[in-house]
């Protein structure tokens, strides 16, 4: 199996409301690059919240006694803590500059997710409010334009227990199943698999990641075209909270 992977070349700095799917499907039209069935489009969140005026004006926020607290213990600026506390649900962690949150979506990372780069000067980028919901509009809308099944990725940058370096994941996803249960398929040499099941949505964004950068390379949308399973994990009504481990479960935060 081989997979393509390229990023869209014509998409515009986003600053305020825009129409992502329209965008989207004119960077397609310009490349030439068309949609094919099983076409995977990963976008990167800071455009989907910019798009949606989803922005946070630091400058508005007026830190709280705790947020001065845990400002003094991350080191961090007390109104980016403000920011995290007012996007989270639950503080798990603190160390050197960063805060590890469960955000009022169900996501455990760091600084609830809040982004501060590629966005103007005083704003910072959180979450998208659904990233799902974002991902299915676009996805039908694409789908209705090109006549292809397709999905749509909802993409972030997201740091791993006990390793160092950010990589792609998941925060959003319609028209594939963000899990691969293999339960009960056989490996090599025939033993039936008991518990494997894969995060193949993260699996797709991390490799997207490579294509989008984390800095000035403007490429904030990639399309993943011939991964040989999109029909096996097809789903119109798939979510990402299928992959979020209930807290009873999360044995790091016991």
């Amino acid at each position: 199996m081989s997979i393509e992977l390229f990023g869209l070349e014509n998409i515009p700095i986003i600053d305020g409301d825009s129409d992502i799917s329209q965008i989207i499907k004119e960077a397609i039209e310009k490349q030439g690059c068309n949609l094919n069935h099983g076409d995977i489009i990963l976008i990167a969140e800071t455009l989907i919240s910019k798009a949606e005026e989803n922005f946070i004006k630091l400058d508005e926020l007026n830190p709280s006694d705790d947020a001065i607290e845990l400002a003094n213990q991350s080191g961090k600026d007390p109104k980016i803590v403000q920011a995290i506390l007012d996007e989270s649900n639950e503080v798990v962690r603190v160390g050197p500059n960063f805060i590890i949150t469960e955000t009022k979506h169900g996501f455990v990372c760091a600084n609830a997710g809040i982004d501060e780069s590629n966005v103007g000067d005083g704003l910072a980028t959180p979450m998208p409010k659904n990233a799902d919901e974002s991902a299915a509009e676009i996805r039908k809308f694409l789908e209705q334009e090109f006549g292809e099944e397709i999905a749509v990725i909802i993409t972030d940058t997201q740091g791993r227990a006990f390793r160092f370096g950010a990589i792609g994941t998941a925060i959003g996803c319609s028209g594939i199943s963000p899990i691969w249960k293999r339960v009960g398929e056989k490996d090599l040499y025939g033993r039936e698999l008991e518990t494997t099941e894969i995060a193949t949505c993260d699996e797709l964004s991390a490799a997207a990641s490579l294509i989008m950068g984390q800095a000035d390379e403007g490429l904030p949308a990639v399309i993943i075209r011939g991964f040989d399973s999109f029909d096996l994990l097809r789903n119109e009504n798939s979510s990402i909270k299928s992959v979020l481990m209930p807290k009873e479960f999360d044995v790091f935060r016991k």
